[in-house]
C-alpha cells in the first residue's frame, strides 16, 4: 500500500508539472499576442526601415550605373584603339621613314574621307526614299502633308 501511495504521488506530481508547463506556454503565447497587437504587424515597414531600404537601393543603383559607365568607357576605348591603331614610333626615325609614315597616314585619311562621303551619300539617298514613300502613303490615305 505504501508503494501504491508513492506511485499515486508520483503521478500527481507529474500531472502538476504538466499543468504548470501548459500554463507557462499559455502565458508566453498570450504575451506574444499582446506584444503583436501593441507593436502592430510584425513585418510592418517602419519609417526607419523604409529609409534604410531606400538608401540601400540608391547605393545599389549607383553601383550598377557606375559599372555600366565603366563598361561603356572600356568598350569605347577598345573601339577607338581598334579604329585608330597603334601610334607609329617617331623617335629616332630618319626622313625616309617619316615620309613613309606620313604617306601611310595620308592614304588612310583619304580612304576614310571617301568612306565618309559614300556613307553621307547613302544617308541622303535613304532620306529621299523615306520622304517619297511617306508622300505615297499619305496620297493613298488621302491625307495631304505639306512638304517641308
Amino acid at each position: 500500500e505504501d508503494a501504491h501511495r508513492r506511485l499515486k504521488e508520483e503521478e500527481k506530481r507529474k500531472m502538476e508539472e504538466k499543468e504548470r508547463k501548459k500554463a507557462e506556454v499559455r502565458k508566453r503565447l498570450e504575451e506574444a499576442a499582446k506584444a503583436k497587437k501593441a507593436g502592430g504587424k510584425r513585418g510592418f515597414m517602419t519609417p526607419e526601415r523604409k529609409k534604410k531600404l531606400r538608401n540601400l537601393l540608391r547605393k545599389k543603383a549607383a553601383e550598377e550605373l557606375k559599372k555600366e559607365q565603366e563598361r561603356k568607357a572600356e568598350q569605347r576605348r577598345k573601339i577607338i584603339a581598334e579604329r585608330v591603331g597603334q601610334p607609329k614610333p617617331l623617335d629616332g626615325a630618319n626622313e625616309a621613314t617619316l615620309q613613309a609614315i606620313c604617306k601611310e597616314y595620308y592614304e588612310r585619311l583619304c580612304k576614310l574621307e571617301s568612306e565618309k562621303y559614300d556613307t553621307e551619300y547613302l544617308v541622303r539617298q535613304k532620306d529621299y526614299e523615306i520622304n517619297e514613300l511617306t508622300i505615297q502613303v499619305n496620297d493613298l490615305r488621302g491625307k495631304f502633308v505639306k512638304p517641308a
